[in-house]
């Protein structure tokens, strides 16, 4: 039996504050998750300004939990 998982994107993200603030969380409640920048030194972050700064992925069975998690930051950062 292979303990492979398979990482899906759940979301794109939207800055490195956001990528830090959201996987401090998710390492607290013991969520797997990776955090991917778009970033390339090639072209100077050219496909941030295209893309977003980034991607969070995680197992699929994790990714109603974190869009909840990613939805509420983003409601008190409107909201102040």
């Amino acid at each position: 039996m292979c303990d492979y998982v398979k990482f899906v994107r759940v979301s794109i993200l939207n800055n490195a504050i956001e990528a830090q603030l959201i996987s401090s969380i998710l390492m607290e409640q013991d969520i797997p998750h990776q955090i991917r920048s778009y970033h390339d030194t090639a072209y100077d972050g050219l496909f941030q300004v295209q893309m977003g700064w980034g991607e969070i992925r995680s197992p699929a069975e994790f990714e109603r939990d974190i869009l909840e998690i990613i939805d509420a930051i983003r409601s008190d950062l409107k909201t102040g």
